[in-house]
């Protein structure tokens, strides 16, 4: 499979990345190694890929599993520890990890479904089941939520000025007092995911549902359910937004004003990347804002 590899369109970015082109490269030889250290037999990459690539792998003893092979950006450094840290517990199990060539060996979600397969609210109701058991006590060597909104307010006013200015400076503000008042105020800090979409909730066998692909943090638990609340997997429209974040808020026991918060301020944070503007994010904004 490695001689013929053909690369997943959405890893095509990266030939634009410092060190991109250079990963991309070496990606066959990493999973040959991969292959032998763990006596894997390979299929073809998943079709869908962003920060990293996944194939099909089977065990010597018939277990079927996905090697992972990550392109090494700092959100995903502790994708391995977080899932450690859950133990299966609502989340895919880690059978082995090579920090060295960033490459995961998980557990394979059977038949895979993603959870934007279903309607919004049976797709919610998973969702207010899963998510508390996600929330476990952790420390080092995450990054701690505070850290982390520290550095996209510092960034964003910096990409909204090289963008453009691509919406009103108020909403820049807004978001900058916002990330400051909710770090300054936190509640319990646990283990959070601040990729939990809905297309990351794979059906399965062992559990119903199970988490893939975690970008750990450490924070509040209101701020768990922000990619849910503004993800457009689940629909993207006033509506849908507006019931993402009431029926996640009231049912998970979290205040709702801090989760709107939260979401604004991080999605007005995400709303650049260089010279591109993601003008669904600036819709959630505005229709959180109405």
């Amino acid at each position: 499979m490695t001689d013929a590899l053909r690369m997943p369109d959405g890893l095509n970015w990266l030939h634009g990345m410092p060190g991109g082109p250079q990963w991309l490269a070496e990606l066959p030889e990493r999973l040959a190694d991969c292959a032998r250290r763990w006596s894997l037999r390979l299929g073809p990459p998943f079709g869908y890929a962003c920060a990293s690539l996944a194939v099909p792998a089977g065990l010597p003893d018939g277990t079927r599993a996905v090697l992972k092979v990550q392109f090494p950006d700092a959100e995903s450094e502790h994708e391995a520890t977080a899932l450690r840290h859950w133990d299966g517990g609502g989340a895919i199990r880690l059978l082995a990890h090579d920090p060295d060539l960033r490459a995961l060996l998980v557990e394979r979600c059977d038949p895979g479904t993603p959870l934007h397969a279903l309607p919004l609210d049976e797709a919610l109701d998973a969702v207010v089941a899963l998510l508390p058991r996600l929330w476990v006590p952790a420390g080092q060597p995450f990054l701690p939520l505070a850290e982390a909104a520290a550095g996209w307010a510092a960034r964003l006013p910096g990409k909204w000025e090289r963008a453009g200015r691509p919406y009103e400076r108020r909403l820049v503000d807004l978001a900058l007092d916002l990330l400051g008042d909710l770090v300054d105020s936190q509640g319990e800090q646990v283990l959070v995911n601040q990729d939990l979409h809905a297309a990351n909730v794979l059906r399965a066998e062992r559990e119903p549902w199970l988490v893939i692909d975690p970008k750990p943090l450490i924070g509040e638990r209101e701020f768990s359910v922000v990619p849910l609340v503004r993800g457009t997997e689940l629909g993207h429209s006033p509506t849908a937004v507006r019931r993402r974040l009431d029926r996640l808020s009231a049912e998970l026991g979290l205040d709702r004003d801090r989760v709107r918060g939260w979401t604004i301020g991080q999605t007005l944070a995400w709303s650049i990347d260089a010279d591109q503007v993601f003008t669904d994010h600036i819709e959630v904004v505005r229709w959180l804002l109405d």
